[in-house]
């Protein structure tokens, strides 16, 4: 495909539909919230998928508590880790992003990230997300993880998730966003080889779309 195609395929990808927006009081946050340490290294890479070497690398900021980003996770990122992260062309790094208007989103972002400390990053994400109508009424996140954590995995996850470490490195990944200037969630950065694009893809887009735009980037 040629490089014009493949930049008009963007140019539908930035545009895509449903996204929840940071609002007011995130806008005021970016210019006050310091940035704090980056978290461990090692939890880090318990959030990224795939292989580092992959000729596509893409950055998702993300919302757990968000019905769009919930949409992207089960409509596109799902067939997405099946056809190119376990194929080894995307390496996919999710990034937390809570909003202010989401009241139990960090304290998911916190669960999540504490289960990454475990190695349990992938199971606690997607119950987190085809659950979420249940727990984002009043918060009851706990019983959903029963399901996929065992009861010593999910006391541990419930004593870490109350850490300052946890609490650091969900902040670092918002302080990430707001360097990046990420104003919806989702939020998608796309790397290819080695080359960051300009344009971030925002909003729920299809996997069709998504995997036609990645297939123009891998044959340039």
């Amino acid at each position: 495909m040629r490089p014009n195609a493949a930049a008009l395929l963007l140019a539908l990808l930035v545009v895509a539909a449903g996204v929840c927006a940071v609002g007011t009081q995130g806008q005021k946050a970016r210019s006050v919230t310091p940035v704090p340490k980056s978290p461990p290294a090692e939890l880090a890479g318990q959030k990224a998928f795939g292989v580092k070497t992959a000729p596509i690398r893409i950055d998702e900021f993300t919302d757990f508590e968000c019905p769009a980003c919930r949409a992207l996770f089960m409509e596109t990122l799902r067939p997405l880790m099946d056809d190119y992260v376990s194929s080894g062309k995307v390496y996919l790094v999710h990034h937390d992003f809570p909003l202010p208007a989401h009241p139990y989103s960090r304290p998911a972002a916190y669960y999540a990230d504490a289960a990454a400390a475990l190695g349990r990053f992938e199971p606690v994400e997607q119950a987190l997300f085809v659950n979420q109508p249940g727990w984002d009424v009043k918060g009851n996140i706990t019983p959903y993880l029963a399901g996929v954590l065992s009861p010593a995995e999910l006391k541990k996850v419930e004593a870490l998730a109350g850490t300052k470490e946890i609490a650091s490195a969900v902040q670092s990944d918002v302080a990430l966003g707001q360097q990046f200037d990420v104003r919806y969630t989702p939020t998608m950065f796309v790397t290819s080889h080695g080359r960051r694009l300009p344009s971030p893809i925002v909003g729920v887009v299809s996997y069709p779309i998504l995997r036609n735009y990645l297939n123009a980037l891998l044959r340039q």
